[in-house]
């Protein structure tokens, strides 16, 4: 056999076959790790303090120069930098998703593997708090709980992981019963395997598809919420950047400063908009359901 024919035979190459699945989301790809970056990144990148202010270049449009500083995206209405401002809010916006996706995915996933496992009257409890979770406005549960215990970061993070826990607890209980009935379970719990084996070992890998493509869905929903949330008083506080909070203070400058809500608005956009193309890709790709 010749060389062209064993390469033929052995297909392209792996790293070939990523480039070509990675292709039709490659410019969302690079907007996402360009904001993971930057808010990586933000005391290197930020050419400013975000907290510094300078009340003689308040409301400068993009592009000004005042006494030697020069400001790109312009500034706000107490003269602090927009572009430092928008990189440390891509800190915060991230960071708050991030952490709200881990603590409502290890809830949700644990309370719906357990409730498809064991049955009974663990899954009618299990399930009906999920329903009564699911009933009430996801916005409106967290208005509430931060009403109560206070704006803050790690208040938002909290609110937002166990106000949304209850999506990933349907998934996961859908997908158990699913994997309960198949044959290799049967097998090894006839061969004595313990509940926590089960679970660990046959459950949760075969599942763990699922809850990725929830999960990644999630993350922009998270972010927006937590813009939301800024936007109306309740999220992070002044001074840390948040894009909510900008725009809630761009909003009474449209028709003078348009560059403080435009800016921050536009961030949101393209990175909510790259989160769910990278999404609905890994639906399509981990989803054995799906036609593409």
């Amino acid at each position: 056999m010749t060389t062209l024919e064993i390469k033929a035979a052995t297909g392209p190459r792996p790293w070939l076959r990523l480039a070509r699945e990675l292709r039709p989301i490659a410019p969302f790809l690079l907007i996402l790790i360009v904001f993971a970056a930057l808010a990586l990144l933000a005391p290197l990148v930020a050419p400013y303090n975000p907290n510094s202010q300078n009340l003689l270049a308040r409301l400068k449009p993009p592009g000004a120069t005042v006494r030697g500083i020069f400001y790109l995206l312009g500034t706000d209405e107490v003269g602090r930098d927009l572009l430092s401002r928008l990189i440390y809010g891509a800190r915060v916006s991230l960071a708050v998703a991030m952490l709200s996706v881990c603590v409502s995915t290890l809830l949700g996933t644990l309370l719906g593997m357990v409730a498809g496992f064991y049955r009974g009257v663990t899954e009618v409890i299990i399930m009906r708090l999920t329903d009564i979770v699911l009933s009430i406005p996801a916005i409106l549960l967290a208005i509430i709980t931060i009403a109560v215990l206070g704006p803050g970061l790690q208040n938002v993070v909290i609110v937002l992981g166990f106000t949304r826990w209850p999506r990933y607890a349907r998934v996961a209980y859908g997908q158990t019963l699913a994997v309960m009935g198949l044959t290799f379970m049967r097998a090894s719990a006839f061969n004595g395997a313990g509940a926590l084996r089960l679970i660990g070992r046959h459950v949760l890998p075969n599942i763990a598809g699922a809850i990725i493509v929830v999960a990644t869905l999630e993350f922009g929903l998270m972010v927006l919420f937590e813009a939301g949330l800024s936007f109306l008083g309740l999220g992070v506080q002044p001074p840390t950047p948040s894009w909510g909070a900008m725009l809630s203070v761009g909003r009474n400058y449209m028709g003078t400063a348009w560059w403080i809500a435009t800016f921050p608005g536009i961030c949101l956009f393209l990175l909510v908009l790259s989160i769910n193309v990278i999404g609905d890709r890994l639906r399509d790709r981990l989803d054995p359901r799906s036609t593409r």
